[in-house]
């Protein structure tokens, strides 16, 4: 059985030996952001990468032209490191995702480099569209993820955590269709659909105070009329639905929304129509703590600090909670900003290409790679993993 200390130490040597071109690769894509759908360049950059790593890289898979995956190594077990790379419109990579992107690529150069000694396969599966439309759930469905002994990624942020906390999200798009009239001479004659849609929010503001607390109601109003002195016949809006219990979203959420929207209808007397984005929905984030685990103890060995996940619950949502429902996962996320500056900001883009970033990429790569090699070496690690993901997670 090779030793998995000293494999850990030539993996993280050869991810500090390739820094240089680490850091080129990440102010690259930094340098170039592509929203969702639209990563032709960052995903050309990252296969490309991968490629020249001795990779057999797989483009445009699962039916969209910038996911990619990129394999090393045969049989069991399969390890998949997730790259994303998308960035976030007016904003540009305010998350971060060169960094991921390129650690994932380089804790899967590194490992792919001593998969002849540990055995097993290495992936590392390209991910576009995080940030608006959710690539990997279009990706989970399409069976991009079967197979696998765990899925890691690694996230910059401001604190370092080796626990993800994420909700569900669901879209919700509403309209309503009224009846128009002038607003002055006749306004008897009409059914004013922006009553239907004001009622209907102010109906979701008093839900608010009934719904559990880490549940979340929010959205825009998209169509509000198109002249002050005509009886809106048209309105129309999208919202956003989150709860950090799948079930509950479905069960109690969902159908309470919605009846804000149908008495508002009722009221009015305007006729409603709805969809709810289920084809799209981001699922609960279920971190696999037998592999959070290692990767706590693999990050702390290079100097950083994990934070007690209770005290640091994050309330955003993400699509790796989909494939974290389909395999053991992990999303932890690394410091490279001060707490007080949030994520999907200008202040934070610049983080993302600075010097702290450029220090995250490489511990996070490193922190991958290392935890890649226990999964691959442990098999006692791989049953506790799966005994947990069969038990119902965390």
């Amino acid at each position: 059985m090779p030793d998995a200390n000293d494999l850990k130490q030539r993996a993280a040597a050869a991810i500090e030996a390739a820094r240089r071109e680490l850091i080129d690769l990440s102010l690259r894509i930094h340098a170039t952001p592509e929203i969702a759908f639209e990563e032709v360049k960052s995903s050309a950059m990252l296969a490309d990468y991968l490629e020249a790593g001795g990779f057999q890289v797989e483009r445009g898979i699962c039916q969209i032209p910038t996911a990619f995956r990129a394999t090393g190594g045969a049989g069991e077990p399969r390890i998949a490191f997730l790259a994303e790379y998308d960035a976030l419109p007016g904003v540009g990579h305010g998350c971060g995702h060169n960094i991921i992107g390129t650690a994932a690529a380089a804790a899967g150069i590194a490992v792919k480099g001593l998969v002849e000694e540990t055995g097993g396969t290495v992936e590392v599966i390209g991910t576009p569209a995080e940030e608006a439309a959710g690539g990997k759930v279009y990706m989970a469905a399409r069976g991009a993820f079967q197979g696998l002994t765990c899925a890691m990624m690694v996230h910059p942020g401001n604190r370092d955590t080796a626990v993800a906390f994420a909700l569900s999200c669901l879209e919700l798009d509403v309209e309503f269709a009224g009846r128009a009239a002038h607003a002055a001479a006749r306004p008897e004659a009409g059914r004013n659909a922006l009553d239907a849609m004001v009622a209907a929010f102010a109906g979701i503001g008093l839900l608010r105070q009934q719904l559990r607390d880490s549940a979340r109601v929010h959205g825009i109003i998209t169509d509000g009329g198109q002249a002050v002195n005509v009886i809106p016949h048209h309105t129309a809006a999208k919202l956003l639905v989150r709860s950090d219990d799948d079930r509950y979203l479905d069960e109690e959420l969902k159908p309470k929304v919605l009846a804000c929207f149908q008495g508002a209808a009722l009221a009015t007397g305007c006729e409603l129509e709805h969809r709810w984005g289920e084809e799209s929905r981001y699922k609960t984030m279920r971190t696999n703590l037998a592999l959070a685990g290692a990767y706590c103890a693999n990050v702390e060995s290079l100097g950083r600090k994990v934070v007690n996940p209770e005290s640091n619950r994050s309330m955003g949502s993400t699509d790796m909670g989909n494939v974290s429902q389909i395999v053991p996962g992990i999303h932890p996320s690394l410091a490279i900003a001060p707490q007080h500056v949030p994520i999907h900001t200008v202040e934070f883009r610049e983080f993302a290409a600075s010097d702290s970033g450029h220090q995250g990429l490489v511990d996070g790569a490193k922190a991958l790679a290392m935890t890649g090699i226990d999964v691959l070496l442990d098999a006692g690690l791989r049953q506790r993993m799966w005994d947990e993901f069969r038990g119902g997670g965390s």
